[in-house]
């Protein structure tokens, strides 16, 4: 079995605070995919806990966390096979109302198979964006987050959108990084807190030539200012090792005095083995 939660990360990934945004960035060679599957096992694997009212009366149970995971970069086979090895069982949860999953990916390059038509509750449970516009995506966001809390009113619901600069980039130039960060802005209102992740290599950070890269660098700096934990991911600075596969830094972001949750800034490294598990340590252990 793969580690879940590594201990130096618990503080982490636990539920973020209401109504706050955290920015996970990563390279080529250091995704961020490991990171938001622990998430989901996090978030979607806590069992109901009583809840004592006044004079210790016990006045009901409160929920795990439901979750709406959007992906531009990664289909639901890669996310139900990842949350597999963590024993998270994807099809059931969305089964349950507490889990569903938006495809980002197939319906904006490709035609959709003959069997799209099944993309339900039976094989693979959410919905496919047919197109790019922000007005599409708001609306097929709004409709997952509506079903989950239709299903499960009493948990709170955490929108996690994987690679949201696809979007910007597939779009040629239709969706611009304020249009994006608005409209994310809108779908927030929605929910309980939003996880994001994006790309944060220097040539897309960095040189800001093209128009692409300014609205890329935009969109990153924003995302940014408006989080309330950020947590980088890069490869090491002297290249690679065999039992290291990168530095996780996680700081606190421009929105974290709005929340007053205390974020520890930190560098950890980390290594992810072959059978999806992942160590955490810091340097010289």
């Amino acid at each position: 079995m793969a580690s879940r939660i590594p201990p130096l990360l618990d503080t982490y990934l636990r539920l973020p605070p209401e109504t706050s945004l955290f920015l996970f960035s990563g390279v080529l060679g250091s995704t961020t995919n490991w990171l938001v599957l622990r998430y989901l096992y996090s978030l979607l694997s806590i069992p109901s806990v009583s809840v004592a009212g006044q004079g210790g009366l016990d006045v009901g149970k409160i929920d795990g966390a439901s979750v709406v995971l959007v992906s531009f970069l990664r289909d639901y086979a890669f996310w139900k096979d990842g949350a597999g090895k963590l024993g998270v069982d994807l099809d059931v949860l969305a089964r349950k109302g507490k889990f569903v999953f938006v495809d980002g990916l197939v319906g904006l390059f490709q035609t959709p198979p003959a069997h799209a038509t099944k993309y339900s509750s039976e094989n693979a449970p959410g919905k496919v964006l047919s197109n790019i516009t922000l007005q599409q995506l708001y609306k097929e966001l709004d409709d997952a987050i509506a079903r989950v809390q239709r299903s499960s009113p009493e948990q709170k619901t955490v929108l996690i959108v994987d690679q949201l600069d696809m979007l910007l980039a597939a779009s040629g130039g239709q969706v611009s990084s304020q249009g994006l960060r608005e409209t994310l802005l809108d779908i927030r209102e929605k929910v309980h807190s939003c996880i994001v992740t994006i790309s944060a290599d220097e040539p897309l950070v960095s040189p800001q030539a093209t128009s692409l890269e300014k609205e890329h660098a935009a969109l990153t700096i924003s995302l940014a200012h408006d989080a309330h934990l950020v947590i980088s991911l890069r490869m090491l600075d002297t290249g690679t090792a065999r039992d290291v596969s990168g530095v996780l830094r996680a700081t606190p972001g421009c929105g974290n005095d709005d929340i007053g949750r205390v974020v520890e800034e930190q560098e950890l490294l980390y290594f992810v083995a072959n059978d999806g598990g992942v160590r955490v340590f810091e340097r010289g252990q």
